[in-house]
């Protein structure tokens, strides 16, 4: 600071071109003009007190209220922002002595160098001493900092007041001593009316003296100037607030929208997953497939879009955050539950839904067909028996063996043998119908209930059959002793009828038997069988013809010996008729099961050809997959050419990849035909369309983020002034470091690479760098982060203390600022803006509505937690 050297008393001729050079050499044996002493007094005077109301006090008269230095110290503490040592209280002379020196050598510990002022002159209340004293705080403190183009403090004064009058005709100011002969009286008025500045001087003053003082004049344009300084700096900070406030406007906006998008698909989805999750089987194939159809349209029409949603979400949320990171905002961190890796984490919980769902109903679609297909089985296999078994209690409880001859008594227990014997053909049959009602028991039928009565009251009948039969034995073996004459042919009939009765009606169950196959070797596995079958029925019209010749040897006895009686067999129920007409039954059979085979063997053919199909698609569908997802990966990684370069080639693959679009929907064709059918597997080709539909979602997914991390790119080099070749260094020195080659560096390899672009890294600015480079602490530097950390280091950005600053301008250097002050500076959105956001000031002096523009401008950079 330069040492401007004063000397006391005031030379009253002095001359402009010494005036800073010497500050007026003053002569004690001069006296002061009494004109400009006046005007001294009063602008003086004027001048201290504007600066100690700050402080709630002022002077009346300037050589008496200077005199004990109290006053005088705190005019200095006032002026320079600055604390003096702790005044002396005492009253006598020495204490005020003491005060005024500690104010002279603050004065001069800031460069000003004092000559010929001493405490004694300004405690004994010397006039010309003390006015010195004072031009030598105002000159300091007001006017010395005053600099135009590198001119002195008093041309710089003069020049400003040039350049303020020059657009008014019939003013010009040559130096502060000429009468302007205006209406100086109105001026000082507007002044201290409008601007706060004290009325130093009357126009009297000025207009009555030949040659007005120039050290007064100097003084009061002086606080024109720094109202008027002040007031373009109020300007330039309310035009630096405006800039801050609209880019943090814009962002709230930006971080609002992420909200309610974020809100809306996770609400989707915790209603969808429900939905998905919900078990509970139908209880027919028909409600069944009407859910599988559900699950088809959810499929097809309401989740594409959520796939898009999701998407666009995390294109909107790297966006923000780039603009955060370029208006070095702190990155913005959504509600809880809401960041991107918990949407991606209920994503991946709906797929797992989804595909369990799936899973679930094609289980419970076999479960349903299987238990159709035995409850049918059980149905045939009751009522069989149940017609079989229809009056067999009440003929087993007769009593006609006792009034009956030895003839019919024989043909009686003959008949019941051949009863016994059709009673223990029955066993296996009751089994199985006891057998498939246990089946159904496990598979949890729907109908059980009916089933289990009906099987219960065929178990109780079949009881009492075997009771019934056991008691008709003994009775008629009883009378056996009694009874002698057996007709060996009708029993003869009845032993080998029966079986072969037995036989036929087995035979006409398995030919009308349902069967469920799945493939072509099983189709051949039953077709076989049935040749086999057929292969028995010589043998089987062999038998057939013999029974009847028994029955046709019994008519020729009767016809030959003359025997008249009832024809009808007494030891079975079993007739020639019946006989001929069930094997009328199981000729007509035999066609219709070999048409039914064929006709699945047909259906099998197609399925297959279904299979072969899905799987030729699926073969190129998965590899062009794959090699798309390659290219992109290469193209992200290109150093050849621009980012523009990159974004068309990416574009391009984009439109490459929409235009495939068709064949995915073809596969997903193919796959419906084959879930109609009911196929459940696939040996030619390891790929499911659930592969296919994973591997085209990723596929959307990689080239939108890939674009958007471009996009990314391009606005942070556009927004930085980064230059291609640039971009192209970073690129150059990323792909060096990333020894993995997966797009990211680890921390020991991302601190090689500031090592090796010349970064003089201790473990403390290296954990610093870290922190801005990976916030969440997982260990690996992606490549965007390493863009906005080399960006970071040379970019021209606003700061928290840069806002602090240019608030303290608008409140006048206080540490708070009102509301009127905010609506006088600011536009009147960003002013309600930040009266609505600012906190209320609780530190010491504060005004009602004072508010706290401090902690408002560092919560803006993420510094506070408001």
């Amino acid at each position: 600071m330069n040492q401007i050297e004063l000397s006391v008393p005031y030379d009253n001729g002095y001359e402009p071109d010494d005036y800073m050079m010497q500050e007026d050499e003053w002569d004690r044996d001069l006296l002061l003009d009494p004109a400009w002493e006046k005007q001294q007094r009063k602008t003086f005077t004027a001048w201290c007190n504007s600066h100690l109301r700050k402080a709630g006090t002022q002077i009346e008269n300037i050589e008496e209220d200077f005199r004990n230095g109290l006053k005088l110290m705190l005019l200095l503490e006032v002026i320079s922002g600055e604390r003096l040592p702790k005044p002396d209280r005492g009253k006598m002379r020495f204490h005020k002595i003491a005060n005024v020196n500690k104010a002279l050598d603050f004065i001069t510990s800031k460069g000003v160098k004092l000559v010929s002022i001493g405490a004694e002159e300004i405690v004994d209340g010397n006039v010309k001493m003390t006015l010195g004293m004072i031009w030598t705080i105002i000159l300091r403190f007001a006017i010395q900092d005053i600099s135009v183009e590198e001119t002195s403090a008093k041309e710089g004064l003069l020049l400003w007041c040039q350049r303020k009058t020059a657009p008014y005709r019939n003013v010009n100011i040559q130096n502060f001593h000429d009468d302007p002969l205006g209406n100086l009286n109105l001026a000082f008025d507007i002044a201290e009316k409008h601007l706060d500045i004290p009325k130093m001087l009357d126009a009297e003053d000025i207009l009555n003296t030949p040659k007005p003082d120039e050290r007064a004049i100097m003084t009061y344009v002086s606080c024109f100037y720094h109202a008027f300084a002040g007031a373009e700096q109020a300007e330039t900070a309310a035009n630096r607030i405006c800039k801050v406030l609209g880019v943090n406007q814009e962002n709230e906006k930006l971080m609002v929208d992420y909200e309610r998008l974020a809100s809306e698909l996770l609400e989707w989805i915790i209603r969808t997953i429900p939905w998905l999750e919900n078990r509970v089987p139908e209880k027919t194939m028909l409600e069944m497939q009407r859910k599988l159809e559900d699950f088809r349209d959810y499929r097809r029409m309401h989740k594409p879009p959520k796939v898009q949603e999701k998407c666009q979400l995390e294109i909107s949320f790297n966006t923000l955050q780039t603009k955060l990171r370029i208006s070095n905002r702190p990155a913005f961190m959504p509600s809880e539950g809401k960041m991107v890796s918990d949407i991606a984490s209920a994503w991946q919980g709906l797929e797992q839904a989804e595909k369990g769902y799936e899973e679930w109903l094609l289980t419970e679609i076999r479960r349903l067909e299987r238990l159709d297909h035995l409850a049918e089985k059980f149905r045939q296999k009751a009522t069989n028996h149940e017609t079989w078994a229809a009056g067999k209690e009440e003929m087993l409880t007769r009593k006609d063996y006792e009034s009956a001859s030895l003839m019919e008594v024989r043909a009686l227990l003959r008949k019941h043998e051949a009863f016994e014997s059709d009673l223990s053909a029955h066993q296996d049959r009751v089994e199985q119908i006891a057998a498939i009602a246990q089946e159904l028991n496990e598979l949890d039928y729907h109908d059980v209930a009916s089933v289990n009565q009906r099987c219960q009251s065929i178990c109780d009948l079949w009881d009492q059959l075997g009771t019934l039969t056991q008691k008709r034995r003994e009775a008629l073996e009883r009378t056996e002793k009694l009874l002698e004459t057996v007709e060996q042919l009708f029993l003869e009939y009845a032993k080998r009828s029966a079986p072969f009765n037995n036989w036929m009606e087995g035979a006409m169950e398995d030919l009308q038997d349902m069967f469920i196959v799945h493939t072509i070797e099983e189709v051949q596995t039953l077709i076989a069988a049935h040749e086999q079958f057929k292969a028995t029925l010589p043998e089987a019209d062999a038998e057939r013809q013999a029974i009847l010749g028994i029955q046709q040897e019994v008519l020729k006895i009767f016809q030959n010996y003359g025997i008249r009686g009832d024809l009808t067999n007494p030891y079975s129920t079993i007739t020639t008729e019946e006989i001929a007409i069930k094997w009328d039954k199981v000729k007509k059979l035999v066609p219709q099961r070999d048409s039914l085979l064929q006709e699945e063997l047909a259906r099998q053919h197609a399925n297959e050809r279904l299979r072969r199909q899905f799987a030729a698609q699926a073969h190129l569908i998965g590899p062009w997959i794959q090699a798309r997802m390659e290219e992109i990966g290469r193209c992200s990684m290109a150093m050849g050419g621009t980012l523009e370069d990159q974004m068309t080639q990416l574009k391009q693959y984009e439109h490459v990849i929409v235009s495939y679009k068709p064949n995915i929907d073809r596969l997903e064709g193919d796959h419906q035909l084959i879930q109609e059918s009911l196929i459940f597997d696939n040996k030619h080709t390891n790929y499911t369309m659930e592969h296919i539909r994973v591997g085209w979602e990723l596929l959307l997914t990689t080239i939108a983020r890939t674009i958007n991390e471009i996009e990314t790119q391009i606005l942070t080099r556009d927004a930085k002034g980064i230059s291609q070749e640039q971009m192209n260094e970073f690129r150059s020195s990323f792909n060096h470091f990333d020894r993995k080659k997966n797009g990211a560096m680890d921390s020991d390899d991302f601190r090689a690479c500031l090592i090796s672009m010349g970064y003089d890294l201790g473990e403390v600015e290296f954990a610093r760098i870290m922190m801005l480079v990976d916030p969440n602490t997982s260990g690996i530097v992606s490549f965007q982060s390493f863009i906005d950390f080399m960006t970071r280091e040379t970019a021209d950005t606003d700061t928290a203390e840069q806002v602090i600053a240019s608030f303290r301008i608008l409140a006048a250097d206080k540490p708070y600022i009102l509301a009127d002050e905010l609506r006088r500076e600011l536009p009147p959105d960003q002013a309600e803006y930040c009266i609505s956001r600012m906190p209320p000031y609780t530190g010491p002096g504060a005004l009602p509505g004072a508010l706290d523009y401090t902690a408002f401008s560092t919560a803006l950079y993420g510094e506070s937690d408001l």
